[in-house]
């Protein structure tokens, strides 16, 4: 059996690939702190709905009539506004320390989530086959 195979496995891989990801970038801004008109570049926020939608067009059916139809929120709402940095030094750069390593733990904090979930699914399938043989 291939975990990999799994829609959740799937997405909770790409969601660790995309942490990973980010993680190469923030280091990327620390280390450039010093050089001269470096700005902080992030990835855009990786997000269920998204990775589900690039996965296949799934469209819910409404079996009853009482059924309420489902909405999303426009494009707006989901791009991410680049703000102004409010801290720049003398040559231009703005990366912030202070606000990279918050990302940096967010991120670590995440992807450690994602790991915990992923064990646990595991977990749960093993005791799932262990206990459906007999």
């Amino acid at each position: 059996m291939d975990l990999g195979d799994l829609g959740l496995f799937k997405l909770m891989s790409k969601r660790m690939g995309y942490l990973t990801q980010r993680q190469e970038v923030l280091a990327k801004n620390v280390a450039n702190a010093d050089t001269p008109d470096f700005k902080p570049q992030d990835l855009k926020p990786f997000t269920f709905r998204d990775a589900l939608a690039d996965q296949r067009r799934m469209n819910m059916a409404a079996t009853s009539a009482t059924h309420l139809s489902g909405t999303r929120p426009s494009g707006e709402d989901q791009a991410r506004r680049q703000r102004d940095p409010y801290e720049t030094s003398p040559a231009g750069n703005a990366v912030v320390i202070e606000e990279q390593i918050m990302k940096v733990g967010q991120t670590t904090a995440d992807y450690n989530t994602m790991l915990n979930l992923y064990r646990k699914q595991v977990g749960m399938i093993r005791m799932a086959l262990r206990s459906g043989g007999g």
